[in-house]
């Protein structure tokens, strides 16, 4: 390979420096701090971020529709994180509610915004801002001038969810769902008043009720700027469905702030016998967080394909279906944990170490911080892995309980690959069986996922674990 184009790669001992102070995301929010307002005394500026702690503080935004619960969320995010609620109605000059068809004034909600978000208390602690923009048009105007959110939470219902969001507490604004969310208090309870709440963040008068029409005049406004939205913070952003009780709403936003705000680059090792989904969850946690997919057997396959001195050797081995040994697996892994990418984003390994001796190794070259071991029942291992099956015709591949083959024809000409032949898989499980109390030793502070669940359940777990290992 031309040295010129060979991938950066960054000595474990620079990298464990760099993980153990936050380098990367200091210098990731210095720098962008700077190019942002571009102070003229760039120097004494930086001085100052890091005198406040300024670096690092929480800048949230909170998108939804109307009448979802986006401000009752804004709310306690900002309690949680001590950072300051900012919305729409404490800095509009006018009070008046704008018409179902009349935008917020954009320039001037910008410079508001922008005005506010610099003074001393968000500067210093951050802030959690929810009501704008409401356009990706309004978004792009932030961003010019420098009001660029670390995380974006965007809630998202069905039609019909909203209009169940009925009631609405005159004093404090927060909108109520019957069946989802309901003031912890007595004296909240009783200020409840039927008919449809009004607007997120605001307070209306008693007997003062919104237009029948108007919320959904807003809802649909809303959803044609969902795209735009997406589109705007692709890169910081976090969908949830608010159609689930608020307590997991809540939860699954504050797990996306603090894990993206991790102090800690990841470096996630997913342990667990085979069928327990390990391929399935770093797919789903690198989507989620950008995060490097190291799969142990695709990587060897390749370096392989790569035709090098190195990919030759791996593929003779590959060839003879014999194990690749422990020394050229761990240069292998060594050199693409060593990258920039893995070491910026961080990565999630899966497929080795499969003993004691090969976790030891990795343990001196790349230690991982975060280590889950996936558990799952031999009997559901077996059912996920002996049950697969692919189309010679098409590639296509059936599962045949949760996605059997359409036709008796397809059927009939599916084969199993010889490594999901229930002999071969019976006795991966008893290999790991056997190898996973040494690997425990070596990660006793590794958190235990019940991998028997559905994916999106034990995405979860990981997902809500990722912050407290």
């Amino acid at each position: 390979m031309d040295d010129s184009v060979r991938p950066l790669r960054v000595p474990p001992h620079v990298a464990a420096y760099a993980d153990q102070h936050n380098v990367s995301h200091l210098m990731q929010s210095m720098l962008s701090s700077l190019l942002v307002h571009q102070p003229e005394d760039p120097i004494r500026y930086l001085i100052r971020l890091l005198q406040t702690g300024s670096v690092g503080i929480p800048k949230v935004l909170v998108l939804a529709p109307p009448d979802v619960g986006a401000h009752l969320l804004a709310k306690e995010l900002s309690a949680e994180l001590r950072a300051v609620h900012v919305t729409t109605e404490s800095l509009l000059d006018d009070q008046s509610e704008p018409s179902p068809t009349e935008e917020l004034p954009t320039d001037h909600m910008v410079g508001q915004i922008h005005q506010r978000l610099n003074e001393i208390d968000c500067f210093s602690r951050g802030w959690v801002l929810e009501g704008f923009p409401q356009t990706r048009l309004q978004a792009l105007r932030l961003q010019q001038v420098g009001v660029i959110p670390e995380h974006v939470v965007m809630l998202e219902t069905p039609n019909d969810v909203t209009s169940a969001r009925n009631q609405g507490d005159p004093l404090m604004g927060d909108a109520y769902l019957r069946t989802f969310v309901w003031p912890l208090n007595d004296s909240g309870a009783q200020r409840l008043k039927e008919g449809r709440s009004q607007p997120e963040g605001r307070s209306q008068p008693e007997g003062r009720s919104q237009p029948e029409g108007q919320g959904l005049v807003k809802q649909q406004r809303y959803r044609c700027e969902v795209p735009g939205l997406c589109a705007a913070y692709q890169h910081f952003l976090k969908v949830i469905n608010a159609d689930q009780p608020h307590a997991d709403v809540y939860q699954q936003a504050l797990a996306f702030i603090r894990t993206r705000h991790r102090s800690r680059t990841p470096r996630i090792l997913l342990l667990g016998p085979p069928g327990s989904g390990k391929s399935h969850q770093a797919a789903l946690l690198s989507q989620e967080y950008k995060m490097v997919d190291v799969c142990c057997d695709q990587l060897l396959r390749s370096v392989a394909a790569e035709g090098s001195a190195q990919g030759e050797e791996i593929q003779s081995y590959l060839d003879a279906e014999s194990p690749v040994p422990d020394s050229l697996v761990l240069q292998v892994l060594e050199d693409r944990l060593s990258r920039v990418d893995c070491g910026c984003r961080g990565w999630i390994l899966h497929g080795f170490p499969c003993d004691l001796q090969q976790a030891r190794s990795l343990q001196e070259i790349h230690p991982p911080n975060r280590v889950f071991f996936l558990e799952a029942t031999d009997d559901v291992c077996l059912e996920r892995i002996t049950q697969r099956a692919t189309d010679p015709v098409t590639g296509e591949r059936f599962h045949g309980v949760i996605r059997p083959a359409l036709s008796s024809e397809v059927h009939k000409r599916l084969k199993v690959r010889p490594e999901d032949q229930s002999q071969c898989v019976t006795q991966q499980l008893k290999h790991y069986r056997t190898h996973t109390a040494a690997l425990q030793c070596v990660y006793p502070q590794a958190a235990a996922i019940d991998a028997d669940r559905d994916p999106h359940s034990v995405f979860e777990l990981l997902e809500s674990r990722l912050t407290r290992v």
